[in-house]
């Protein structure tokens, strides 16, 4: 983390980066503050010990550190606007860039939600919008992305702690294939989805991890009819780089 201001305070800098980190992920350990700070878990220690003794972080389960009772007071926090509509300038900065049916989905449980999306409308053959539709999260581009943050364990859990998804029983969800599908998600940075949803779409679909408690992606949809070799390729590219302007911009 590179100061460029030399009026800055650094120490009280990093404090109230972890103050925002907390706020926008729940809870954080101290490795997570000290790749998030680029110092060592030492120096990342010793500022959550900081806020924890003045009562604006404290200690978890597992050792994780969570906003406190001074930063939860009425009146500290500022109420931030709905994530569907912090997210939508980047969403049509993704449509401008594709020109495809783009969604804001978030993950509830072993499903997916769309909470947004643009129409590509100019298409004579189109993706249409699937805004209030449901999806069970392990046959979805949007999905896959999502789970691909969890570890193994976390997503047999979510499966098997549930009587039902959509689509049919947990119990019949292939979970060798599932984690071969998220392996290849986690190496390529994007979640795919070639006619697993529903017939005759391709998708696309990049993680935007939890933000203020929702975890979120961007996906890209169209017909798999017009889907070229390259395509591939180039709208993952497209997901990356807006996934990461999000980040960078509201986080």
């Amino acid at each position: 983390m590179r100061n460029n201001n030399s009026s800055r305070v650094e120490s009280v800098h990093r404090a109230l980066v972890l103050l925002k980190l907390m706020v926008q992920e729940g809870s954080l350990s101290v490795t997570e503050a000290s790749k998030a700070l680029d110092v060592d878990p030492s120096t990342a220690q010793r500022l959550l010990a900081t806020l924890t003794g003045d009562g604006f972080a404290e200690q978890g389960e597992q050792r994780r550190y969570r906003p406190g009772r001074e930063l939860l007071r009425p009146g500290m926090m500022v109420a931030l606007p709905p994530l569907r509509v912090r997210a939508r300038p980047y969403l049509e900065r993704l449509f401008e860039r594709v020109g495809e049916t783009v969604h804001l989905a978030t993950l509830v449980g072993t499903t997916i939600h769309h909470h947004d999306g643009i129409d590509a409308t100019t298409h004579a053959l189109r993706f249409g919008l699937r805004v209030g539709v449901v999806l069970p999260a392990h046959v979805t581009s949007a999905g896959k992305a999502m789970l691909a943050d969890l570890s193994r364990e976390d997503v047999e859990d979510r499966y098997r702690t549930v009587p039902s998804v959509a689509g049919g029983p947990a119990s019949s969800v292939d979970f060798e294939k599932l984690h071969r599908d998220l392996d290849d998600t986690r190496r390529r940075g994007v979640g795919m989805n070639f006619e697993e949803s529903e017939d005759g779409v391709a998708a696309l679909a990049v993680s935007l991890g939890v933000i203020d408690g929702e975890h979120a992606a961007f996906s890209i949809a169209m017909p798999i009819a017009r889907f070229g070799s390259g395509d591939g390729e180039r709208l993952a590219g497209h997901l990356l780089r807006t996934a990461a302007e999000l980040k960078e911009g509201i986080l």
